[in-house]
């Protein structure tokens, strides 16, 4: 199964984000919980975490481009498939 990894909005007046980094390249093995990325908002730089183990499929949005909040920011085949 793929599951989209969305940008959470972790503060009430949070429409956006920027990735900072990204800490995962396709094809890498994740468990849940991994960080994922690093993600400025609102001049403070949050860690995006993984919901779900498994493979990342896609990664969609590049470094310093800019994901407005429950844009999907990466893909990962999960072992249901």
């Amino acid at each position: 199964m793929i599951v989209e990894v969305r940008l959470p909005q972790w503060g009430m007046g949070m429409t956006e984000g920027t990735i900072v980094e990204w800490e995962c390249e396709v094809g890498d093995e994740i468990v849940e919980g991994d960080v994922l990325a690093e993600v400025e908002v609102a001049k403070a730089t949050e860690e995006l975490v993984s919901p779900v183990a498994g493979t990342v499929e896609a990664i969609l949005v590049k470094v310093d481009e800019t994901a407005d909040v429950r844009d999907v920011l990466l893909t990962v085949r999960t072992a249901d498939t």
